[in-house]
């Protein structure tokens, strides 16, 4: 059993060479050492199939291959072996299924593994895994057991987990590539890279305390490590600084149609989705509470929210709706404003009018009784969109009364707005196909290219760690009269802070969280 941490670390304070412990970091869990017990599960989902795989492992898989598949010696590693399967107890035969057996280390677990894969029929499976259950030491896997093991036996690390989880979890071609990008290990190796440069200069600040005053250290020690930490810090950073890209793909886009009532945001919906998910009618205020639609654009998970037309209105339903519309617009990653085209045929400073559609003043023209002061929407301290794209959809050009008109409007648009807009309708389809092309690059800006899929951070777990880490970093370089000793403490803390993400420091609530959402059998 290989543990997080290799001994005992202390993180203390250093006076002179008095070192005072402030905590000892040890994970002498009973749950953490390798089990006695030999797990085995269904590894398959569940239903009509040709077949399905059970999967064993644990001390006790050679004993199973030769109660089981009655081998009669141990069989060759890693090949498929056609056997009967019987009840140990009154060997009944409960089916003929391939049988693999995968030797410790070199399996998914690190343990002793065994795979039989059976016929998918309900009473085969529910015999089988009844027939494990009768062997001692044997008993079915908790959620995520097997991948937990492989993680507790250093056959992954946590950053590798998470993204096992999140390709099985993966609905597009674009999380796929950054779950299978986390899995190979791109994340542990940038996070192990700081961590090992960390624990250098932690061992030069070290050095100096303990040898300085015998001068057996070289000269300028110290303003290397601190360009070094500074060099970390850095790019911490520029790791940092992604926008929540990986985070927002895993997830999914967050776009919300928002706009006045009849505007025609509930048809706009209907065309994205190719289907009718909300109701259209001429009536004012159809749409009154949020209607989602979880879509694949590009290759990219995309979330629709349709929204209650901002308005003003003493109907206490058509007031709940528009305060769920100005909370959805808070948490929009892209908002798409559908305004109707004849409010602006007479402007004459339309792309003022566009550009500045998200500022306070665009609030103060709705009712602000009707927004909950205590989700901070109120008109004079609104600031909804700061982090959000925007598009424009003027709608219902079909209302246009001449050609020219259209083209003119398109022409002003074109010229005068800074922000994206593109002249539809809905009715006809005229634009669709510009506004959708910009829709499909505003997604992909958002999430960014597959070139970024190889380091993206992908969880609130990994940030938060990596935040607190450079804290400790800036205040290293920044304090430079403070007690060497207490800056080689804060090293200490950013190696803890990077340790965690990786799970060479960690916490039996940590490992909860991680492994709770993965099913029985992974």
């Amino acid at each position: 059993m290989i543990y997080f941490l290799h001994g005992i670390s202390l993180s203390g304070v250093i006076y002179g060479r008095k070192i005072i412990c402030q905590s000892v970091w040890t994970l002498q869990h009973n749950w953490m050492k390798c089990s006695t017990s030999t797990i085995y599960a269904l590894s398959t989902p569940p239903g009509r199939a040709a077949v399905a795989v059970i999967r064993v492992s644990g001390p006790q898989v050679i004993m199973v291959l030769k109660r089981l598949a009655r081998f009669k010696k141990i069989p060759e590693p890693r090949k498929l072996f056609l056997k009967k399967i019987f009840d140990p107890v009154n060997n009944k035969i409960l089916d003929q299924s391939l049988v693999v057996w995968f030797p410790k280390p070199k399996s998914f677990t690190g343990e002793d593994c065994c795979e039989l894969h059976v016929h998918s029929g309900t009473a085969v499976i529910t015999s089988v895994l009844q027939a494990l259950g009768k062997l001692p030491k044997t008993r079915p896997a908790e959620p995520g057991e097997f991948t937990k093991r492989a993680f507790l036996n250093d056959k992954l690390d946590l950053t590798e987990v998470e993204g096992m989880a999140d390709l099985l979890n993966a609905e597009t071609e674009a999380q796929q590539q950054q779950a299978l990008s986390q899995m190979e290990g791109c994340l542990y190796n940038l996070y192990s890279g700081w961590k090992d440069r960390l624990k250098t200069c932690l061992a030069h600040v070290e050095a100096f305390i303990d040898f300085s005053e015998d001068e057996n250290i070289e000269d300028g020690i110290m303003d290397v490590t601190l360009k070094s930490v500074q060099s970390i810090f850095n790019e911490i950073q520029n790791h940092l600084a992604d926008n929540r890209r990986g985070e927002r793909l895993r997830s999914g886009v967050k776009v919300v149609i928002v706009g006045e009532p009849n505007v025609g945001k509930s048809s706009l919906l209907n065309l994205i989705c190719q289907r009718e998910v909300a109701i259209v009618s001429p009536r004012s205020g159809t749409t009154r509470d949020v209607i989602e639609a979880a879509l694949n654009i590009g290759g990219y998970p995309v979330l629709f929210c349709d929204t209650a037309g901002f308005q003003e209105t003493e109907d206490l339903v058509e007031q709940e709706g528009v305060k769920r519309a100005f909370h959805r617009l808070q948490q929009a990653d892209l908002i798409i404003h559908v305004k109707h085209c004849l409010e602006l045929i007479e402007q004459r400073n339309i792309g003022e009018l566009v550009n500045n559609i998200y500022k306070p003043a665009f609030l103060s023209a709705f009712d602000t009784g009707n927004v909950d002061s205590q989700n901070n929407l109120r008109s004079e301290h609104a600031e909804p969109l700061k982090n959000s794209e925007v598009i424009v959809a003027i709608n219902k050009s079909d209302l246009l009364p001449e050609e020219i008109i259209k083209e003119n409007l398109k022409e002003k648009l074109d010229k005068e707005c800074v922000i994206s807009c593109c002249l539809i309708s809905c009715k006809t389809g005229y634009g669709l196909n510009a506004f959708l092309s910009l829709l499909q690059n505003k997604i992909k800006n958002l999430c960014g290219d597959s070139g970024t899929f190889k380091s993206s951070l992908t969880r609130d777990r990994h940030r938060f760690h990596l935040i607190k880490c450079q804290k400790y970093l800036k205040d290293y370089v920044s304090e430079e009269e403070t007690d060497i000793a207490i800056k080689a403490e804060k090293l200490r803390k950013g190696l803890i802070e990077l340790g965690m993400i990786t799970g060479h420091v960690c916490t039996e609530e940590v490992l909860d969280v991680i492994f709770k959402d993965f099913c029985i059998g992974k």
